[in-house]
């Protein structure tokens, strides 16, 4: 028989050895953690990009696009995550493309003229994964230089085993799967993380790939930003053509992806570029030009169907994307700044602003023509600043409109010359024709109520504090970028 002292004793002695074994084996488990970290931590994600060209994002239904299909874009928007306010600052496709890769504004690598290349000093994101032991690759449209600021590797498909999966002309899809396969076998050979960029040529003019039979276009929703021609509407049934190929293109990637096993290990984004050429969107400082669709699909990142809302810049891209993969870069190296806390669902203003620019020189029927265009925008109101609105504006697609408009006749018909003729029929023709080619000194939207820009409020004076305030930072970003007279920067980028 035990008395009381001998149950406590014993009591005691029990609780204790419970205790050591349940520290101990807590012990072996966080130094378990602790060992298998590095294996874990070192498992980076793969990035795979896909990058449209002259794509208005309001064509897809993940953006309210209502005639255009677009199922993968929006499957991928519905189970990761849309933005919302996402900008390009040049809505041309060189521009656009070096501030993507190099995390640069154009004023830093001297693009803002199309077809121009960046200073050699510049850094891209392919030097800046390539420490973290990521391999980077293009295929697809480049649209970049020199080599040396944009070193990735340029795989391409083999020809010789590349077969057409469709009757219609689906472009470089193929290849490109080619190509894409060719690269992720030869990184699963090395064991290396790996980031990949595909840049289609859809659905930059003249519009052919794709299968234009899915679209009838007498039965398209012509938008309010355009006038309903017969031209115009064959020229959206082929556009929405090529938009289709693209996305079709969206899906193969992915399910390459889902075979390799490679999804839930991917950041994979889907990007349109800026706007489409067709009037009022590429070469302009719109948000149609300049407002980018941009969807994601981020495992253990963010929440399946979120929606950002704050403004995001191109530039922006790069230092994000480093971050994620583990990196961190140096202060200067990018102009744009990482919104992964965003991705990870937390609140925050990453700016305040964004800022556009056009200049007009080396663009086909327009070396001489001096009209440069900057803007500033914030998530409701647009600025947009045309110092030299005295003269005109044009480019290749609006010049036969610009003849006819001056009593020139032609057999020739494009989109703004089909316009010229419905110009004395409705005062909303009349304006959008005088806009074509003619823009005031300041242009003033409120984008919550006129998310198409087309009633400038300039001198409501209800605006009249909001203008003041964002002329006086407009002219302020312009001085810290050294273009405080936007005619002079782009007389000497005349070639």
């Amino acid at each position: 028989m035990y008395d009381f002292q001998d149950y406590i004793i014993m009591t005691i002695i029990l609780f204790f050895s419970v205790s050591f074994m349940m520290l101990f084996r807590l012990f072996i488990f966080i130094l378990g953690l602790i060992l298998l970290a590095p294996v874990y931590g070192a498992e980076k994600p793969n990035i795979v990009f896909l990058l449209a060209d002259d794509m208005s994002r309001d064509t897809w239904g993940a953006y309210g696009g209502k005639d255009c299909k677009t199922p993968n874009i929006d499957k991928l928007a519905h189970q990761g995550v849309i933005f919302k306010n996402a900008y390009c600052t040049v809505a041309m496709c060189a521009p656009f493309r070096q501030e993507l890769y190099s995390g640069r504004t154009p004023w830093r690598t001297t693009t803002l003229a199309n077809h121009s290349s960046s200073t050699p000093d510049t850094k891209s994101i392919a030097h800046y994964l390539k420490p973290l032991g990521y391999r980077t690759a293009l295929i697809g449209k480049g649209h970049i230089g020199p080599k040396q600021a944009y070193p990735f590797e340029r795989f391409k498909a083999n020809k010789n085993k590349t077969e057409r999966t469709t009757k219609y002309n689906n472009g470089e899809n193929d290849e490109f799967m080619n190509a894409a396969n060719n690269f992720m076998d030869s990184c699963a050979e090395d064991n290396s993380p790996f980031c990949l960029f595909i840049a289609s040529h859809d659905s930059h003019a003249p519009f052919t790939t794709g299968d234009s039979s899915m679209y009838d276009a007498s039965k398209l929703e012509v938008p309010p930003y355009w006038l309903d021609t017969p031209i115009l509407r064959e020229n959206m049934r082929r556009y929405y053509a090529e938009i289709s190929n693209f996305d079709t293109l969206v899906g193969r990637v992915r399910i390459e992806l889902e075979s390799r096993g490679l999804w839930r290990k991917t950041i994979f984004i889907v990007c349109s570029e800026q706007g489409t050429q067709l009037p009022f969107a590429k070469w302009t400082c719109y948000d149609n030009g300049l407002h980018t669709g941009l969807v994601a699909h981020c495992p253990e990142l963010i929440q399946p169907g979120s929606k950002i809302d704050e403004l995001i810049s191109i530039a922006d891209i790069t230092p994000t994307l480093v971050e994620i993969a583990g990196g961190k870069l140096s202060e200067g190296d990018c102009d744009g700044k990482s919104f992964m806390k965003l991705l990870e669902g937390k609140s925050e203003d990453v700016h305040q602003y964004v800022y556009g620019a056009f200049t007009n020189c080396n663009i086909i029927h327009n070396n001489e023509r001096i009209f440069p265009i900057r803007v500033i925008r914030d998530k409701s109101f647009s600025l947009i600043y045309n110092p030299n609105y005295k003269r005109i504006t044009s480019n290749l697609t609006l010049s036969l409109a610009l003849k006819r408009l001056s009593g020139e006749d032609s057999s020739r018909n494009d989109i703004g010359s089909s316009w010229v003729k419905l110009a004395n029929t409705s005062d909303n023709a009349k304006d959008l024709v005088h806009k074509l080619h003619h823009r005031p000194e300041f242009e003033f939207y409120n984008r919550e109520n006129d998310p198409y820009e087309l009633k400038n409020e300039i001198l409501n004076p209800e605006y009249a504090g909001v203008v003041q305030k964002m002329k006086a930072q407009l002219k302020k970003r312009l001085a810290e970028l050294g273009d405080e007279d936007p005619i002079e920067t782009e007389k000497a980028l005349v070639r």
